[in-house]
Order: structure tokens, then C-alpha cells, then sequence
């Protein structure tokens, strides 16, 4: 599986995303700058973490603007895996790609600090590894990371089994407290309805070597290296 790690200014997670996929037998991956029109030859597409165009205006509004948006979403119409990690999320929702938002966390605070998610869905290119109700500890490092959407959205998200990850306790219980951010439904991560397409807060890239803290983030790339492999047979 080939994987592209967009790079836009501000960017500051990209190298932190290469190293962990080269980590993976079976995966390789390159820095695409944000100014490039084609990500022809990739199987996969991430988008990192940071602050592109320093977060101005709104996390992700400008980015969504970049060159490399077009091919992003003539990737997306494809069916490549799309994966958007914090600020990445916050591209993916400006620019159309996830319904929904991220504003600014509850009480106004920049929250770096491990988390714990369950995981809702295991029938998706990234969570097949995992099972419903598995729980994961994941880094995250936001000021603006409080999912919010309306009603209707809400209810389809539900409806069509599209969130993936929420915040909760050491015993998988969906509270105020394990909610860090204010996010509604405690929801940290989310795909489209096709299914190709994943954002979230937290980083699976920063958990990836035991030496650093925990592996559980393996288990997202496992997943789209796993559904990858099977499509190839």
C-alpha cells in the first residue's frame, strides 16, 4: 500500500505520520506538498495533524482552497482510503468530505493529555482490526476539537453506523469527565457513508511504538493495510 502524507504549511505531524506507516511492512509512504494537482499512484491518503495556513480564520478553511483538493476529492469519488488526523479531521469537515464541524474545546482550553476511545464500528477499512467496544489510548494535542453538528446530522451519523470512535472512561463508559474536548455524543472519529473516508482528533500515529508510549494506534493502520491487502486479492 502506497500512502501520500499531505503537507501543508503549518503542517507539524507529517513526519510523525511518515515514520509510523514505514513502520508497517507492506506500507510505504511519501511527503506530497499541498501544491501539487495529482496523488495518481497512491493507494491511500493522509492527512496530518498541525495548523496548516497557521489555523487562520478556522482550522482547515483555507486549506480546503489548496491544489491538491481537487485531486483529493477526484481520490475520495475513487474509493482510496482518505484518513484526516486532528487537523486533518478539521480539513476533511471544511472542505465536504465528513458532515459536521470542529470548534473550539469546552472552556476554551488547549488539551494535550492520552485519552481513552471505543471503538463503535469494526466494518470499515479502518477498524477491521478492532473489535466494537474495544478500547484504545490515543494522544491528543487540540484547541479546536469539539465535534458539533445539528440534529439531522446527528441522527444520520447514528443511523448509518458512521461513528467510529467516542471518548470514554477506563471502562468504556461514555462520560462528561473522559469527554475532553465538549464533543457532542462524546464523538472523537467519524467516516462517510461510503466508508473510505475517516477523521479524528486523536493520534494513531503517536502510538505506534511501545518505546513511546503505547502501540494501540497500530491498529488503525493494520486495518487499512488489511483492507488494502484484500482488495489486491
Amino acid at each position: 500500500m502506497h500512502c501520500a502524507v499531505l503537507q501543508f504549511p503549518g503542517s507539524n505531524c507529517d513526519n510523525d505520520a511518515l515514520v509510523a506507516l514505514r513502520s508497517f511492512q507492506g506500507i510505504t509512504a511519501k511527503l506530497v506538498w499541498h501544491q501539487e494537482t495529482s496523488l495518481n499512484g497512491f493507494d491511500a491518503i493522509i492527512l496530518p495533524g498541525g495548523f496548516s495556513y497557521g489555523d487562520y480564520l478556522r482550522c482547515g478553511a483555507i486549506a480546503r482552497f489548496s491544489p491538491i483538493m481537487k485531486a483529493l476529492r477526484q481520490a475520495a469519488d475513487e474509493g482510496k482510503l482518505i484518513l484526516g488526523i486532528c487537523n486533518g479531521f478539521q480539513i476533511l469537515c471544511e472542505a465536504g468530505f465528513l458532515p459536521g464541524t470542529l470548534i473550539r474545546n469546552r472552556k476554551l482550553l488547549f488539551r494535550c493529555e492520552s485519552v481513552i476511545l471505543r471503538v463503535e464500528e469494526n466494518e470499515t477499512p479502518f477498524t477491521n482490526k478492532c473489535t466494537p467496544g474495544q478500547l484504545l489510548r490515543l494522544r491528543i494535542a487540540h484547541g479546536e476539537g469539539c465535534y458539533t453538528a445539528d440534529e439531522k446530522t446527528l441522527k444520520e451519523l447514528e443511523e448509518y453506523h458512521q461513528i467510529l470512535f467516542r471518548y470514554c472512561d477506563n471502562q468504556g463508559e461514555l462520560t462528561t469527565a473522559a469527554n475532553p474536548n465538549g464533543s457532542m455524543e462524546n464523538i472523537a472519529g467519524i467516516c462517510n457513508r461510503q466508508r473510505n473516508i475517516v477523521g479524528l482528533m486523536p493520534h494513531p500515529e503517536r502510538a505506534c511504538e511501545a518505546l513511546l508510549g503505547g502501540t494501540d494506534g497500530r491498529f488503525v493502520f493494520e486495518s487499512m493495510l488489511s483492507s488494502f491487502a484484500g482488495k489486491e486479492n
